[in-house]
């Protein structure tokens, strides 16, 4: 089986890796259905309360789709179609997982590099590392769902300049528009990644994964809670980790969640 994405767990937290630096990290298609795969194994895996996603070392995060297959696999409209039907699903996959999620940016973070890093909860991003979208250069049409992310991250006159110009931009830039959460020195940005994770694995999974369904709605254009978000509120009085942090507070000690 190739090895071009894999999963690493470590506690709570697993990384899923993009594996293919001699070609700076495209996607191929059938990557885009092996991260479905491995989405859905995750997200039966109860033990995992964060995920990373990550290039395989400092050549890139991900450089976009592989545009060498294109005139084979995504020409004229009905094999395009399946494609992005593929793709899309994949990264939609990703932007609903449900637990927080975290990418981490090396040096290019371009196309659908991008997309999956808009994707994610968070985004950090070594120090000039290169960022945009470049489907003009190719004369595609920038998908409706990715380019609504890419709007609520930085809004549209910006969405429009980096879509209108498929320029790329620094991390430093990023972080001024709103794309990059946290940009950081090559050689830290790992133990940051790591730091970050950690403070949010200190606290409770189940509030933490309400609040992602929570602010998910918020995001949908929810105004009023539904049942299951009514639901999802109430029930996590009934959780141990309710028990857990009223005990902890109560003895004057941190709460263990894990």
């Amino acid at each position: 089986m190739s090895n071009d994405l894999y999963i690493e767990k470590h506690g709570a937290i697993a990384t899923i890796t993009i594996n293919r630096p001699e070609k700076k990290n495209c996607f191929s298609l059938a990557m885009f259905q092996k991260l479905e795969v491995l989405l859905d194994e995750l997200k039966q895996d109860n033990a995992i309360n964060l995920l990373i996603v990550r290039g395989v070392d400092e050549t890139a995060f991900s450089a976009g789709a592989d545009i060498t297959e294109f005139l084979e696999v995504r020409l004229h409209a009905e094999k395009a179609k399946a494609y992005n039907d593929f793709a899309l699903g994949a990264i939609e996959k990703l932007y609903r997982f449900p637990r927080p999620t975290i990418a981490m940016i090396q040096t290019l973070a371009i196309g659908g590099g991008l997309e999956l890093a808009n994707a994610c909860d968070f985004r950090f991003a070594t120090s000039g590392s290169k960022l945009g979208i470049t489907s003009a250069n190719i004369g595609i049409v920038y998908n409706l769902t990715s380019t609504k992310r890419l709007f609520n991250l930085i809004g549209p006159s910006k969405t429009k300049e980096l879509l209108y110009t498929a320029k790329l931009i620094t991390a430093e830039e990023g972080k001024e528009i709103g794309l990059i959460d946290y940009v950081c020195a090559p050689e830290e940005i790992e133990e940051d990644v790591s730091n970050f994770a950690k403070q949010i694995l200190k606290k409770s999974p189940v509030a933490n994964a309400g609040i992602k369904q929570v602010i998910q709605a918020i995001i949908d254009g929810d105004n009023t809670e539904t049942d299951a978000i009514s639901n999802l509120i109430l029930e996590s009085y009934s959780s141990d980790d309710y028990v857990e942090g009223i005990q902890a507070f109560l003895e004057k000690r941190k709460p263990n969640f894990l």
